[in-house]
């Protein structure tokens, strides 16, 4: 069994309840990476950072890398170059940096772990000596609720003083929030998770009854080796190199062809509904082709057993534009953000599809772009739309929006719930480029919305978004790549 199956069974076999908790080192053990080194890069790019504080980053940071110096000094040096910034724009930069940075460096293997215990009902914690910027939207997205991080020092302005408010969490100061937390939230520290990669967590590892060192350094798997503690490893994020580059452009020059052929059966027939039927299935099997991209469904019987439907797919990156097109292949159009109908790779199949884009700061202009939405039910098309609203960061299912519901029950047609696993670690949620891989897509039985009330939608809509989150576990959390 792998490393990450072995974790799940792990999880899998302890007590379900909040009283057991999973503490969570950040750095390395999370995300592939450092943090602190992706905001001091950003920070470089963006010319925030003078010479004296370069040259002191650097030494401390080599005093803690090769010389395994205490963390504190490094801190002190970070915090303080941020003296004068207000909380709320250090805020503003943490979610600026999850979204260019930290997103990609998510461990999948390590979603699927905190995916695991939420199943169980567990209190999951980020226990770190990183700051709340570099590690809260990650938590955010993630799902995780609790973070014990090193605080900034603020004033009643809302300014940052230079100084940190209260201990640094790292080594037993780690430790003794960690057991602090249990105690102010009724967690069973005996039966309770701590998962780090580095040494200088072992005493966050040693007050927890299973300690699991995960992708630990050398000097943390020796003292593992001593101790008998279970140790494992997760495979790294998929990283983009030039090869899947080269696939990537081919993917767009062959959904290119495929609306060129869709633009010229529309022109030859006088029926854009014929084009776009062919730049839907044939573009977008030779652009998944061509991107190396393969895709592992299940419940395909349920895209054609009720039609016209309304279609409705988390979204997790523009692959699902690709995916929808493979799956759907003809009759039907789509919904989207009015920014869209700007871009220049989704424009012209917003315009063979015959897309409804809307501008969802302006409610009236919504509520009228829907009306040929529901005029195409009628003729026989089928809608696809995501209830999310937005691309969600990862495989988390996000609140739904009630249109598309609502645009089922006025035309009278089924919902076909279309669940998507893994198209986020293909292509990332802001990226462009895309890795070759399995894709993995569920189509679920249609609903029947016609006796569903006003007073009902909530309930209703809630309902199916759980049918998302209880699919989205069943599944297998992670295909390992056969490659590492």
């Amino acid at each position: 069994m792998s490393d990450l199956g072995w974790l799940l069974e792990d999880v899998a076999r302890s007590p379900d309840g909040p009283q057991v908790a999973a503490f969570f080192d950040f750095d390395g053990t999370l995300i592939d990476g450092y943090s602190a080194r992706a905001f001091f890069s950003e920070r470089l790019k963006n010319r925030d950072i003078g010479f004296r504080e370069l040259l002191r980053t650097v030494v401390e940071s080599a005093n803690v890398e090769r010389r395994g110096a205490d963390i504190t000094r490094l801190m002190n040096t970070a915090v303080k170059a941020l003296a004068g910034r207000t909380q709320a724009d250090i805020d503003a930069a943490g979610d600026d940096l999850y979204t260019k940075k930290i997103a990609d460096m998510v461990f999948p293997g390590a979603r699927a772990l905190v995916s695991a215990h939420v199943d169980k009902g567990h209190t999951i914690v980020i226990a770190s000596s990183a700051t709340p910027p570099q590690i809260v939207p990650a938590a955010r997205a993630l799902g995780i609720t609790h973070v014990l991080a090193t605080e900034f020092e603020v004033d009643d302005d809302g300014v940052l003083t230079g100084r940190v408010a209260g201990d640094i969490r790292w080594g037993t100061g780690k430790a003794a929030a960690v057991a602090e937390f249990a105690e102010d939230h009724g967690v069973d520290l005996t039966e309770s998770f701590a998962y780090s990669n580095g040494a200088e967590d072992v005493p966050m590892l040693k007050v927890v009854g299973r300690p699991r060192p995960l992708n630990p350094d050398e000097k943390l798997q020796d003292i593992a080796n001593e101790r008998g503690w279970p140790t494992s490893r997760l495979f790294r994020p998929k990283s983009i190199g030039p090869l899947d580059i080269a696939r990537t452009m081919l993917s767009y020059s062959a959904l290119g062809v495929g609306v060129a052929l869709g633009s010229t059966t529309a022109l030859a027939n006088g029926s854009r509904r014929a084009g776009a039927n062919l730049a839907a299935g044939v573009g977008s099997d030779l652009a998944l082709a061509a991107g190396g991209v393969n895709l592992n469904v299940l419940g395909r019987e349920h895209l054609w057993s009720a039609r016209p439907a309304v279609f409705i797919f988390n979204h997790q990156s523009q692959l699902d534009v690709l995916i929808l097109g493979a799956l759907l292949r003809q009759d039907f159009t789509g919904v989207a953000k009015i920014d869209l109908s700007h871009d220049p790779l989704f424009a012209p199949v917003g315009y063979l599809m015959d897309i409804a884009y809307i501008d969802r700061g302006n409610t009236e202009q919504a509520k009228q772009a829907l009306a040929p939405v529901v005029a195409a039910l009628h003729g026989g098309r089928s809608i696809a739309i995501a209830p999310e609203g937005t691309r969600s960061s990862s495989d988390r299912i996000l609140p739904f929006k009630k249109g598309a519901f609502h645009i089922a029950i006025q035309a009278g047609v089924p919902i076909v719930p279309i669940v998507i696993r893994n198209a986020g670690e293909l292509m990332r949620p802001h990226a462009i480029f895309m890795a070759p891989g399995r894709l993995d897509v569920r189509v679920l039985p249609p609903i029947d919305p016609s006796g569903w009330t006003p007073d009902m939608l909530d309930d209703k809509v809630s309902e199916v978004r759980q049918l998302y989150i209880d699919a989205m576990a069943s599944w297998p959390r992670y295909i390992e790549p056969v490659d590492e």
